[in-house]
């Protein structure tokens, strides 16, 4: 028996080891500035090395009108090149097209004049590129072609775009997890379920639970990125390649090679919103992630559990009626967002029950943008989040003490099994933990007052199972193998090409 526990002792020892304050920044100049966390004096207060995404709008310039007029611009010379290289128009066309299809050589003071005329976005660019063209080059612009293929296939470089963007906020936002989990993998507090007291965890531990998560939404985002990139179309209005001609096919195949794309699907999509959906689902998913993050932070640093503080920059305040407050922020604003953007997700969703060859009544391209950018906004706060996140490793430790030791009862039933048997031991201490309701002993004193039960183990033995720092179980070694696995993933995590 003697054995059995100095041995378990021993493996227990080796494995321990969109409110408008959301759009504050923390700085290199502002960390020194944040105020002091509640931790012990003993423990100096962490100081990140990884820096948070900044208010990024990476995404937001994206989908401005500029960019997406730039995108039409690149698929109508991409179009004509293709439609050259199959004998569909003459070589000079595709070239006159691609060099008058530079977007600073069209202002959109042009457009918009042309616009307020003709009322349709896609025949005002193109009468506004015409005027840049010959007769004949100018004959072959945008041949066969149809608004929904230049719009549809412009909003998929857009989403291509973005989730090259939201790839590269998840990953710093894992490199902080690394940093948070690592630090403190071997920094003992309760684990809760059901809102109760359970057994101790260490709170690097918990964080690899984030880790794991947000790896898998980069890998989400890697495997909709293929089929987004598959989804470039332009083979006219209902999709037959009515007007194309019979190189049609060919001709879409080579645009998406002139682009750097794989052949796109066969099948037309057009009413086919499935990837548009999952783009958009992703997200919503990734919000509730960040939705998990920020209510466990809002919760954790309540007043009556005050694990860790959410810092914010110096001068400012928590309260307007009670200065002693520092109020959640970023993390209040973490759960707002997982609300709204699944929400938002939804409309997009909606849109794949459509009407017939096409519909545009849910104007899923406005959804799919709204969707994009609150997520990018979310990602910031997630990471300014991370960074300002202090850990009271005191506060942590009084907590796990705060059960007087009841939390270890699975381990004492480990530790006398042997001696009253499985059955008996649990029931032992069941009836000691009803016991201590009423007389509010500590496990401690309850196994104490109980002769038999303490006569089981030397006071040696007692004093090593009734410390809840030795019972952490594998929590580092998780630390340190979920990190090296995310680590070996980042190796092949998709590459943003260089710009076309």
């Amino acid at each position: 028996m003697k054995t059995l526990i100095l041995l378990a002792t021993s493996f227990a020892l080796g494995c321990s080891g969109q409110p408008p304050d959301t759009t504050e920044l923390v700085t290199e100049q502002e960390t020194a500035a944040l105020v002091e966390p509640l931790a012990a004096p003993t423990a100096p207060r962490f100081v990140p090395q990884v820096a948070p995404l900044e208010r990024n709008t990476q995404i937001a310039e994206i989908f401005t009108t500029a960019s997406l007029n730039a995108r039409v611009l690149r698929l109508e010379a991409a179009l004509a090149r293709a439609q050259a290289r199959h004998g569909v128009i003459p070589q000079s066309a595709a070239n006159a097209i691609t060099a008058a299809a530079i977007p600073d050589r069209i202002p959109q003071t042009e457009i918009d004049a042309e616009y307020a005329r003709v009322r349709h976005r896609m025949v005002a660019l193109l009468n506004v590129l015409r005027r840049s063209l010959d007769e004949e080059s100018a004959d072959y612009l945008h041949f066969g072609a149809t608004t929904v293929d230049l719009y549809d296939s412009a909003i998929m470089l857009q989403m291509r775009d973005s989730v090259f963007e939201l790839i590269e906020d998840l990953r710093t936002i894992e490199l902080q997890l690394f940093e948070l989990a690592e630090r403190y993998k071997s920094t003992p507090m309760i684990g809760r379920t059901l809102g109760q007291h359970a057994l101790p965890i260490t709170f690097g531990k918990k964080m690899t639970g984030y880790i794991g998560e947000n790896r898998r939404h980069i890998e989400r985002l890697s495997q909709v990125l293929d089929r987004i990139e598959r989804s470039i179309s332009m083979r006219g209005a209902v999709g037959s390649f009515l007007g194309m001609g019979p190189q049609g096919r060919a001709v879409e195949v080579s645009l998406a090679a002139e682009l750097g794309l794989p052949e796109p699907y066969p099948d037309d999509w057009h009413a086919s919103r499935d990837v548009f959906a999952e783009f958009a689902l992703i997200q919503s998913m990734i919000a509730q992630t960040y939705g998990r993050l920020g209510q466990e932070v809002f919760l954790l640093q309540m007043t009556d559990i005050g694990s860790v503080v959410e810092q914010r920059p110096g001068g400012a305040v928590g309260s307007s009626a009670m200065p002693h407050k520092i109020n959640p922020s970023l993390s209040e604003a973490l759960i707002q967002h997982s609300r709204t953007i699944p929400r938002l997700a939804e409309i997009v969703q909606d849109d794949m029950v459509n009407i017939f060859e096409r519909d545009n009544t849910s104007r899923p391209n406005r959804a799919v943008e709204t969707v994009a950018i609150a997520t990018e906004n979310m990602l910031g706060d997630a990471s300014r989040l991370i960074a300002r996140l202090q850990v009271d490793e005191a506060r942590m430790a009084e907590n796990l003490n705060r059960s007087q030791g009841w939390i270890l009862t699975q381990r004492i039933v480990f530790a006398v099994q042997d001696t009253l048997g499985r059955e008996r031991a649990e029931l032992r201490l069941r009836d000691l933990a009803a016991g201590a309701v009423d007389s509010g002993f500590s496990l401690r004193a309850a196994i104490e007052a109980d002769a038999e039960l303490h006569a089981l183990l030397e006071p040696q033995e007692w004093e090593v199972l009734l410390d809840p720092t030795t019972y952490l179980g594998l929590d580092s070694n998780i630390v340190d193998q979920v990190i090296a696995e995310a680590r070996l993933a980042r190796q092949s995590d998709p590459v943003r090409p260089p710009s076309q």
